[in-house]
């Protein structure tokens, strides 16, 4: 995912840019509640680009209520999995209400801001490197302050996230096919 340094497509220096992602109802679907998260995240691209991948339904909300964008905010299509992975990997942080991204940013220690009042991976919290925002403006800001001068927790993978999950479920299977 990082060796084709998909950065590059978009014209961004690895560490020095953010990755959005935003679909959920709660975040999109109320005009007043998407406005005035778009304005907050107006507001962060000033400290660094942001590429924003676009969810279709994400995307008709946009120009159906002329929501307005940061230049600095760069608007793409939906992307491949590793090229998204390759980006989520060399992005400085990531906002998103995705809880996949979440485990991601994770396993791969870049700073997460979820853009939700809770979540249904809580170990990115207390192991990870995510942290509950929501829409707040306040938080958001000063998360992306924090990131910025480097005083960001540290993450690490929670237990058993170390890529052998098959092997230990091959295990599994052949111990209980061995008791018949």
């Amino acid at each position: 995912a990082v060796a084709s340094s998909p950065w590059e497509n978009f014209d961004l220096t690895p560490g020095h840019y953010a990755l959005l992602t935003l679909h959920r109802p709660s975040n999109v679907d109320d005009r007043d509640t998407f406005a005035d998260l778009m304005a907050i995240i107006n507001q962060v691209a000033d400290t660094a680009p942001i590429l924003f991948p676009v969810h279709p339904r994400t995307r008709s909300r946009i120009s159906d209520w002329k929501i307005p964008i940061n230049p600095a905010i760069q608007l793409a299509e939906p992307l491949p999995y590793l090229t998204f992975l390759g980006l989520m990997a060399k992005a400085q942080y990531v906002l998103t209400d995705s809880g996949g991204i979440q485990e991601e940013t994770t396993a791969l220690n870049v700073p997460c801001l979820t853009l939700r009042w809770n979540t249904e991976r809580p170990v990115t919290i207390t192991s990870g490197t995510n942290i509950l925002v929501g829409t707040d403006s306040e938080k958001i800001t000063q998360s992306v302050a924090q990131i910025a001068s480097g005083k960001w927790k540290s993450g690490e993978r929670p237990p058993l996230w170390d890529g052998k999950a098959g092997e230990r479920i091959s295990q599994v299977l052949l111990d209980w096919q061995s008791q018949d």
